[in-house]
């Protein structure tokens, strides 16, 4: 029997990807397509799962609704303010809820890939974050980057919101030993591109993922809906989805 799911944010970018994505699987039927103007609410009740990227600004009444009706939710947007976040681990209490940065298995393998590069590195080694994305992306760094820096950040028993320096621009002195660097760059119609560097003395490793079309993170995501549902209530990643844990 076919996962019955609605996407919210269907007339977006990704949300038509994944509703391109979907015909021909046999696993899953696009039984709703909801966006701004739309009736959430009255197209959730047939449903077994929501797969939302729409906007973070629209993450609270989303999960309310998701949570009352006892359906799965898979999260793509990013953004989110702590609040935001607080209050999706809130809902994952009640619900089965996949909650990643980047729902690409390329993607997903950069972030075991960069924790173990880290860990075998160790701290002798400078650690940035370079990511690219097209012109029209509101928010910066990328969920992602902010993924790897995370990863980054724990390894080096750092905080990201303490030690992630974002840009540099003046005289800002020698770079310390704790610091994690950040820098986004907008433009073109970049898919999205991130690239974690570790610099020594004398050489440098640098692991990167280039995404070419926005079907590796639309495939991901359904995978994850399909995976999710029937699961206990809990907060779930790609790593979770993907064995990788």
């Amino acid at each position: 029997m076919s996962l019955k799911v609605l996407i919210n944010g269907a007339r977006g970018r990704m949300g038509q990807m994944l509703i391109a994505c979907a015909k021909g699987d046999a696993a899953l039927e696009i039984t709703a397509q909801v966006d701004v103007g739309d009736d959430f609410a009255a197209a959730l009740a047939p449903c077994d799962a929501v797969i939302d990227f729409s906007h973070h600004s629209t993450v609270e009444p989303v999960l309310a609704r998701c949570v009352e009706a006892r359906k799965t939710l898979v999260i793509g947007t990013t953004g989110h303010t702590d609040a935001q976040v607080a209050a999706i681990r809130h809902s994952a209490a009640h619900i089965p809820l996949v909650f990643a940065p980047n729902y690409s298995i390329g993607v997903n393998t950069l972030f075991w890939l960069t924790r173990k590069a880290a860990e075998i590195l160790g701290p002798g080694f400078d650690l940035e974050v370079v990511e690219m994305h097209h012109r029209l992306k509101k928010d910066a760094p990328s969920g992602t980057a902010k993924k790897l820096a995370e990863i980054l950040a724990e390894v080096r028993e750092l905080q990201y919101n303490d030690d992630v320096r974002h840009g540099r621009h003046g005289i800002v002195g020698e770079r310390t030993d704790t610091e994690i660097g950040m820098h986004a760059i907008r433009g073109g119609d970049v898919v999205g591109d991130h690239t974690v560097i570790y610099a020594a003395q004398g050489e440098r490793v640098e692991l990167t993922h280039k995404a070419s079309s926005r079907e590796t993170f639309a495939h991901g995501a359904l995978r994850a809906a399909v995976w999710a549902h029937g699961k206990p209530a809990g907060l779930y990643d790609m790593q979770d989805v993907l064995g990788l844990k």
